[in-house]
């Protein structure tokens, strides 16, 4: 059986590295539970990032992969302890989500009502729908 490392040519593929010096490498789209150090052999969302568009790169270099654990490949029980570890936060995020609108509200509510004609930061009114509640709310909604 052949070992496919990270595709690091799929558009799906993310590396990133943090201030502290932690670098995260993944598919975006949750394929690759043997990340950062496999994807499946037979892909079924593999596509060739083709441009990169709007993109800012730095001066480093996606770093190198860090050894591989002896037990990768061999043990289900890894990629089922983090896909129930998943579930969890998928669980908790309405019930986040909703605390913080009703923080929100309640913080709306202590400032009094907003001078008539003026509109928030932004320029944009409390109505707009654009706001990180509302995007929260539509992605889990819609399932992603």
């Amino acid at each position: 059986m052949s070992v496919m490392p990270m595709r690091q040519d799929c558009k799906y593929f993310e590396s990133r590295t943090y201030p502290n010096g932690d670098t995260v490498r993944k598919c975006d789209l949750d394929l690759a539970p043997e990340a950062p150090w496999r994807c499946p052999d037979d892909c079924p969302k593999y596509t060739r990032r083709m441009a990169d568009v709007n993109w800012s790169y730095g001066s480093l270099v996606t770093p190198e992969t860090p050894p591989e654990p002896e037990s990768l490949g061999s043990d289900e029980s890894i990629g089922a302890l983090l896909d129930a570890a998943e579930d969890i936060v998928n669980a908790a995020a309405p019930d986040v989500i909703a605390e913080v609108e009703a923080e929100r509200r309640k913080r709306r509510r202590a400032r009094g009502p907003k001078a008539k004609g003026k509109k928030g930061k932004g320029g944009r009114g409390s109505s707009g729908g654009s706001g990180l509640g509302e995007r929260f709310r539509r992605r889990y909604r819609d399932g992603g």
